[in-house]
């Protein structure tokens, strides 16, 4: 399988802009920036990486549950990217994976499990030569909609990050 989509930037990297179009056409000539124009019009590389990093993950995780004998009745994922300067340049030092899902019949332990998984899994965290850190919350659904699914403890917090790489030690 290819994907592909195309670039194009006009201008310096402080005023210039580009447009971006993927084969799908989901994105057709749409602006892009190099960190964004500031007026919310137009997205950015690194915006568009948290959006295919959450993406792949949400498949990866209703994949990985579906294994398990699962079927989800919901997964939101949020990834933020962290870019700091680096002696070497501006560069994706983390991503942070927010993951909250509706999962029926799923015990703490099933979840978890699966999450794990995912991560490890998902396309574009196998990609990324990062720390991938995640925090994922089963939500109970038989009291969707109630007090008690907002405050549930059914929650995984990874603060221990890895780097992942392929082929090659980090």
């Amino acid at each position: 399988m290819k994907q592909n989509a195309s670039a194009t930037w006009v201008g310096g990297l402080s005023h210039g802009k580009g447009l971006i179009t993927t084969a799908s056409g989901a994105l057709s000539q749409s602006q892009y920036f190099e960190t964004g124009d500031g007026e919310g019009k137009g997205t950015n590389p690194y915006e568009l990486i948290a959006a295919a990093h959450a993406a792949c993950f949400c498949i990866a995780l209703a994949d990985e549950l579906a294994a398990a004998g699962f079927t989800p009745d919901r997964i939101n994922t949020t990834a933020t990217v962290i870019i700091e300067q680096l002696p070497v340049g501006w560069t994706i030092t983390a991503i942070q994976l927010d993951v909250l899902a509706e999962v029926p019949r799923a015990e703490q332990s099933d979840f978890i499990r699966a999450t794990v998984k995912a991560k490890t899994s998902c396309t574009i965290s196998r990609l990324l030569k990062t720390n991938i850190a995640m925090s994922a919350k089963l939500e109970d659904s038989e009291n969707r909609g109630t007090e008690n699914a907002r405050r549930s403890t059914h929650s995984l917090k990874a603060s221990e990050t890895k780097k992942q790489g392929i082929g090659r030690p980090l």
